[in-house]
């Protein structure tokens, strides 16, 4: 995209909401009350409030790659805790997408530098469910497979914050698995069962859900 091209269709934009509303940037700058926290990926294939219809305001975001959410990662840990104590968002949504180049990086064995050790953790995710996954013989369905289990595990991740769990126990936020189809435009809920997901687990996390 050139570059001078941004700053015209940035005051184009600019034009076309002053022409709806006079007082659209005035309402905007005083504050934000969204509703949903969305965690995706920074592929630039999948904006996260044009593929939801979001408008300014209605969404908080956070891209990374392959949508991960790392207890060790700061920008993450810190998104979550001001959208849900501070913003009081009410979902929380991690969507994943197929042909997700992050998924597959993370399934090769060649040397990715500094991606290295951020993609290992969705060659845990792969360890955690290798079972399931070398049964699929298709390896197209197997990456799609991986897709949906990643973002399962992201969404555990969320529920175990701390944030999260002190959420739980004031109101009712609820966690998000979806997965978007690239090659439909579609969303997919891939209406996760946490009870069932959690209860291997609550003997060491002792988790609200």
């Amino acid at each position: 995209m050139n570059i001078d091209q941004i700053f015209k269709n940035n005051q184009a934009w600019v034009n076309e909401k002053l022409g709806l509303d006079p007082n659209y940037f005035r309402n905007l700058s005083e504050g934000q009350h969204p509703e949903v926290l969305y965690i995706g990926c920074s592929d630039s294939r999948v904006t996260a409030e044009e593929l939801m219809g979001a408008k300014p305001g209605e969404a908080f975001i956070l891209r990374n790659i392959a949508n991960m959410v790392s207890n060790l990662d700061l920008s993450a840990m810190s998104v979550i805790n001001y959208a849900v104590r501070f913003l009081k968002v009410n979902h929380i949504i991690v969507c994943g997408h197929y042909g997700c180049g992050g998924i597959k990086a993370a399934m090769q064995s060649q040397d990715l530098g500094i991606l290295n050790p951020w993609l290992r953790n969705i060659r845990d995710v792969y360890r955690l469910h290798r079972v399931a996954l070398n049964a699929i013989e298709d390896e197209e369905e197997k990456y799609r497979r991986l897709v949906e289990l990643n973002v399962q595990e992201q969404c555990v991740n969320v529920i175990k914050t701390a944030d999260v769990q002190i959420a739980y126990r004031k109101r009712d936020l609820r966690v998000h698995g979806w997965v978007f189809d690239i090659h439909t435009g579609k969303i997919i809920d891939l209406k996760i069962d946490f009870n069932n997901i959690l209860k291997d687990i609550m003997e060491i996390y002792h988790l609200e859900k």
